[in-house]
């Protein structure tokens, strides 16, 4: 927002996500101008007896700033307040019946009312504290000067006045604290994203450290046996295996030292070797005991670890995700090797996970525990090797995972 918009005055009811809300303070307006307009000319001239350019001031006065009001509610009430007042003495110099109202006639009491009504949608407290004390001085004070004597009929100037700023008010201030609730939550939420995106790279690191570290090792020894598996080594060449073993085991220390940086109280141990294609079957199998039928079509095609371990844990968070939210359910799992029809790149594993509606609606969402955060992680683990993913809701009532994994080291990230 730029210092020109910050500054600019902003209607009434202008942050409402409904039009007719928005547009509400100005048909209120424009209906209070007209009808209160003639009215006060006809009722200050004819009930009144005053004269009938003074009447019509007045009346202009009184009435047209209500439009004002709707975006600059204080500076309309600096117009009506004065005219009101203006209009209280005007009444002094002519002779009306004891019966009228004053100093405030009831169309003017109107007009007020709906201002301090826009004056507490707008304006602090201690504005509104400041113009109900103005409303009541001037009350008080005129009442000295009454024609007929006053009574309590005479304050309703400023009890009216003081109700409507109450209101106003309360109506404001709830408004900025569901207001204040709304952006928190949004706060929240974004915080909360943002934390579980974290932790789930964290946590692919640290599952990623064990691929990794296998095949460090194994340069590792492959360099530092290379001098005793093939004979008559070049020195230099001794001497390249030696700095490459040594590289190998600097890389490893620097690897462990990171792991245990992304590590948290809440990881243990975690020595367990990191599951594969070869594992999903036993996923599979499992779900199907508890979950629901579950269908599977393997591949036997050698992945690299990176791209099997992406593929199981898809798999294990798609499942988990029909046993919370579709018990049940009729699911397929496939997984199959092929080429983009477009020819372009290489071969690519496709991870598929289908399942269909629930037999019946859930009561509630199942709470079981889950391995990663939902479409947070299967998006993370799919860019990490340089794939897409594909997931949402079928027509049907159904979900659908489709990812899509280069195998290839050029197509590998």
């Amino acid at each position: 927002m730029t210092p020109v918009e910050a500054e600019r005055p902003r209607a009434l009811l202008a942050g409402a996500s409904r039009r007719w809300v928005r547009l509400l303070p100005w048909a209120v307006a424009f209906v209070l101008c007209v009808v209160l307009l003639p009215t006060t000319i006809v009722v200050l001239t004819a009930d009144y007896g005053l004269n009938g350019g003074v009447a019509s001031a007045l009346a202009v006065a009184q009435s047209a700033p209500l439009l004002l009001a709707v975006v600059r509610p204080l500076h309309a009430w600096y117009v009506v307040f004065a005219a009101d007042v203006a209009g209280a003495l005007a009444l002094l110099g002519v002779d009306f019946e004891q019966r009228l109202l004053w100093p405030f006639p009831p169309m003017e009491l109107v007009g007020y009312v709906a201002l301090c009504l826009a004056l507490g949608l707008r304006e602090r407290r201690r504005t509104l504290v400041l113009v109900w004390l103005a409303t009541a001085g001037a009350n008080v004070g005129l009442g000295f000067a009454a024609p007929h004597g006053s009574g309590a009929k005479e304050l309703l100037f400023t009890i009216l006045g003081g109700v409507a700023l109450l209101l106003g008010g309360v109506l404001r201030e709830r408004s900025e604290v569901q207001r204040r609730l709304v952006e928190q939550e949004t706060i929240s939420e974004a915080e909360r994203g943002r934390r579980t995106l974290l932790e789930e790279r964290a946590r692919i690191a640290r599952e990623l450290h064990d691929v990794v570290a296998h095949h460090m090792s194994v340069i590792t020894v492959q360099a530092d046996t290379a001098e005793y598996r093939l004979a008559a080594l070049p020195p230099d060449v001794r001497e390249e295996f030696t700095s490459i073993a040594a590289t190998a085991r600097e890389s490893l220390g620097e690897m462990r030292r990171l792991l245990g940086v992304l590590r948290n109280e809440e990881a243990h141990g975690e020595l367990a070797p990191q599951p594969g294609l070869a594992q999903i079957g036993q996923l599979v199998e499992a779900t199907a005991r508890t979950g629901g039928p579950v269908d599977f079509t393997p591949c036997d095609a050698e992945v690299p670890e990176a791209v099997g371990l992406s593929a199981y844990r898809i798999v294990q968070e798609a499942l988990a995700n029909v046993v919370r939210h579709a018990p049940g359910a009729a699911t397929h799992v496939s997984l199959s090797v092929s080429r983009p029809a477009d020819g372009r790149g290489g071969e690519r594993l496709t991870v598929l996970v289908v399942n269909e509606p629930p037999p019946e609606p859930p009561a509630g969402p199942l709470e079981v525990g889950g391995t990663g955060h939902g479409l947070v992680g299967m998006r993370e683990r799919v860019r990490l090797v340089g794939g897409t993913l594909d997931a949402g809701p079928l027509p049907d009532g159904g979900f659908r995972v489709a990812a899509q994994l280069p195998l290839t080291e050029e197509d590998l990230t």
